[in-house]
């Protein structure tokens, strides 16, 4: 829009200095006007909101591939992502690419947390433009998700949750309220051990399932993980060496020196991060409880790690409790749904009635030919090439009826009249 201004001006300059018998350049310059005009308006090239998400394949319906996993039998039922609220900690090089996939995917409200500003220096990694440098990532994000969805209800926090202030908004934040849903899942995507051990506490005293990524400091391989208090480890559990050592990791970070950030590798990383929440939100495929990713070896190392009952976290020791107490009405309730959905299998055909027309008879009626005689079958204008085995049955020549008598002295008279001559 600046180079459009700036080419009208100079026109304007030139009309100046021109004869005012060119009506046509005038036309022309107002025409110009109005479109700055209405690419200056708020909302300007920003599509409707949808209602209803449909499966009608046109070029006008943003929902129309992520339908497709419906009719083909991936998702039971994909538009229940819009019931789901997501927290996502941390707008960085993972953050902010699993914020912008959740919004393409049609996620009901995301929630976004982080105390950054936008540099100049974030433009290898993360979706924001040079335009909004100073802005807060969180304002910036909302500024940029708004415009690719704006069906998904966005809600931004700038501050640091790992101050006590920052730390009592960010649990009051995720908690249900009067006209306002709590959070189904929250997304750790944050760049250090402080941030995520906060994470970890306010997960364990609400007892909120969570996911954490990260990627090495040179930027070749990352993880994700399930934390599922009291049914899984969590991030006290079994904590790295420099959160065990109570080392303050501040301390350990030196000036001129940053770590190494690839878009590829942190764009895998988001990418599993978000399959494995839609695994987990919209019911389907196995999620996974670990997986790890190795760039340069194409290494995708999977494990499961079970809570420490020694954990230094009372909250994660008093959700192992209520776990363990809960576990026989949990298993009684999945034998039951198990043997529901056995019975409502085996009641009818499957595939009854289908698009392909493919129809689904019982065995009995099928017409099944008579292999007895299937040997002697040939097709038209073939022919065996020696009998069939059936033919000799029938002697070839007949037989004369025996003179000799059936009495043994018959037959002694005449073997001595042979011996006799």
């Amino acid at each position: 829009m600046e180079e459009e201004l700036r080419s009208l001006l100079q026109d304007l300059e030139s009309f100046k200095l021109s004869t005012s018998d060119r009506p046509d350049l005038v036309d022309q310059m107002k025409q110009r006007v109005v479109r700055i005009g209405d690419l200056a308006k708020p909302g300007a090239g920003k599509r409707s909101k949808v209602k209803d998400m449909s499966a009608e394949v046109v070029d006008s319906n943003p929902y129309s591939r992520l339908m497709a996993l419906q009719r083909m039998g991936i998702v039971e039922n994909y538009e229940k992502i819009r019931d789901f609220s997501v927290a996502i900690v941390g707008i960085g090089g993972v953050g902010s690419v699993a914020a912008e996939m959740l919004t393409r995917c049609g996620i009901g409200r995301l929630l976004l947390y982080d105390y950054d500003t936008v540099e100049l220096a974030n433009m290898n990694r993360l979706f924001f433009r040079p335009d909004q440098v100073g802005m807060t990532k969180t304002d910036a994000a909302v500024q940029t998700l708004s415009d690719i969805n704006p069906d998904v209800v966005l809600e931004s926090y700038s501050l640091n949750i790992t101050t006590v202030k920052g730390f009592e908004i960010f649990v009051e934040s995720l908690k249900e309220k009067p006209g306002k849903s709590g959070v189904d899942l929250i997304l750790s995507c944050v760049d250090n051990y402080e941030a995520r051990m906060v994470v970890n506490q306010a997960c364990n005293e609400l007892g909120q399932t969570w996911m954490e990524s990260g990627v090495s400091e040179d930027a070749v391989s990352g993880h994700i993980q399930l934390l599922v208090p009291g049914e899984t480890a969590c991030f006290a559990c079994a904590p790295p060496l420099v959160v065990a050592s109570g080392v303050d990791e501040r301390t350990l970070k030196r000036e001129g020196v940053c770590a190494a950030s690839l878009p590829t590798t942190m764009g895998v990383v988001a990418g599993l991060l978000v399959q494995n929440t839609l695994k987990y939100l919209l019911k389907f495929g196995q999620v996974s409880p670990y997986l790890g990713y190795n760039s340069l070896k194409d290494y995708f190392p999977t494990m499961q790690m079970r809570p420490n009952p020694q954990c230094s976290n009372s909250a994660c020791v008093e959700r192992q409790k209520e776990y363990i107490q809960s576990k026989p009405a949990r298993d009684a309730a999945a034998k039951a749904k198990m043997e529901a959905d056995a019975s409502a299998k085996s009641e009818g055909p499957v595939h009854l009635d289908n698009e392909w027309n493919i129809s689904v008879v019982d065995d009995n009626e099928v017409d099944v030919p008579n292999s007895s005689n299937t040997s002697d079958r040939l097709p038209d204008g073939l022919v065996h090439e020696l009998p069939s085995a059936d033919k000799y049955t029938q002697p070839l020549v007949a037989e004369e009826a025996s003179p000799i008598a059936d009495d043994l002295e018959d037959l002694q008279r005449q073997l001595d009249a042979l011996n006799a001559s």
